[in-house]
């Protein structure tokens, strides 16, 4: 078979393909924000699995625990029996992040092994719990592809295909105090005929949306409406948390303290998969054993490689990193701000960072030249914003050659 043959790709794969239409390659090897192609052509990678390597590709340490692991036989799958690792897992993430937050009685839940999965357990809880129907959720927010998930996220493009009416969500428009007042005004307006919700859904930080984020003055107004109306405050934290912010969650310097706060992605550590619920005790309570369930629940390599990925955070040093590497991809894209008209607006907080178009037709040109310049970036919202969400453990000289590639790109297609 020749190197860097697709004919096996196109031959067989579903047309529901979609990354690799962007990036038309076959990879073979990848180190930490670098992959290499079967024709040895280097990309730097910008796109970071989504959100999920946020520790890069094969990270050395999560490569060294998980080969030992697999030498001694550990416990590489357990539903939601006890073992050994996940044991280590839970006293790591309580130990570095939770007690230091003064969440030290909150509960863990394990769902099944994506965001999605994650967000559909976060609803059914909350639905159970107040025995309502409706939840907020917010214009081009994201929260995932099943169908209660779907039904929350805004994008008219991912809910075409569900065959069934997405229903029971009411829609409010994110960062906006004004919108907000007047649904409040609603929800206590018995000749409104709006339900009260049993929860509000919110991302802190609109990834797929465009790294649109939210303000402590609106955020703390969504969580004190939710607790007038006896609804639960549900933080989904999948893309922005896991440090990508320059906290571990993106909304530590927001004053807020959700019922639920949903994770998934960057949480595993190694690219393997894991998700998971921070649940409030008295939240969690409403639960029965084996309420909601799921086969990949106890992913023994995910608990060994976030393990290690947690332990970035028992001190400051790679949140500062992580705020000083954002800050050298926010300098270049403000210079590509002010040089040309076609660039819209700049979004950042931490290593996350968008940079607007005048048109998603602008952007397909500027993602067809950063593929041939050897860079891996994505398209996001309804294809008008690239977004930047490198590894953490990006290298300066991945980041700036990276950079380099991005503003070779953009000034090919805009000069």
């Amino acid at each position: 078979m020749l190197n860097n043959d697709k004919t096996i790709f196109e031959t067989y794969e579903s047309e529901i393909r979609a990354y690799c239409r962007a990036v038309p390659t076959v990879f073979k090897s990848s180190s930490n924000a670098t992959m290499i192609d079967e024709d040895d052509k280097e990309f730097i990678d910008f796109f970071g699995g989504a959100g999920v390597l946020n520790f890069g590709h094969n990270n050395p340490k999560m490569k060294e625990e998980l080969i030992e692991f697999i030498q001694r036989d550990g416990v590489a799958h357990s539903l939601d029996m006890f073992t050994d690792v996940k044991r280590d897992f839970i006293k790591t993430f309580v130990d570095t992040v939770l007690k230091p937050r003064g969440w030290e009685d909150r509960k863990l839940q394990f769902t099944g092994p994506t965001g999605t999965n994650a967000v559909e357990a976060a609803l059914k809880l909350a639905r159970k719990i107040t025995g309502r129907t409706e939840v907020v959720a917010f214009n081009r927010g994201f929260h995932g592809m099943t169908l209660a998930a779907l039904a929350c996220t805004a994008n008219n493009a991912f809910r075409s295909s569900s065959g069934v009416p997405l229903n029971h969500v009411i829609r409010d428009t994110f960062n906006d105090m004004d919108a907000l007042e007047n649904l409040r005004q609603k929800m206590f307006d018995l000749a409104s005929g709006m339900l009260p919700p049993a929860a509000f859904i919110v991302e802190p930080v609109q990834a797929e949306g465009g790294v649109r984020i939210a303000t402590k003055e609106w955020l703390q107004g969504v969580q004190q409406l939710a607790k007038d109306t006896g609804a639960l405050f549900i933080l989904d934290s999948i893309q922005c948390g896991c440090g990508r912010c320059g906290s571990y969650f993106s909304f530590d310097d927001l004053d807020v303290d959700p019922d639920i706060i949903i994770l998934a992605k960057g949480l595993g550590g190694f690219g393997t998969p894991i998700a998971m619920l921070v649940n409030k005790p008295e939240v969690d309570k409403a639960w029965s054993p084996g309420q909601h369930t799921g086969t990949f629940r106890g992913q023994g390599f995910s608990f060994v490689a976030g393990k290690i990925g947690l332990e970035y955070f028992k001190n400051e040093e790679f949140n500062e990193e992580t705020k000083r590497k954002g800050d050298i991809v926010r300098k270049v894209l403000d210079k590509l701000n002010s040089k040309y008209e076609k660039v819209v607006d700049v979004r950042q907080k931490g290593l996350m960072l968008a940079i607007e178009f005048d048109s998603a037709a602008t952007v397909k040109e500027i993602t067809a030249k950063t593929y041939e310049n050897g860079l891996i970036i994505g398209a996001c919202s309804t294809g008008e914003i690239i977004k930047f969400i490198p590894p953490l453990t990006i290298t300066d000289e991945e980041l700036n050659k990276g950079l380099e590639r991005f503003t070779a790109s953009v000034e090919a297609v805009l000069s």
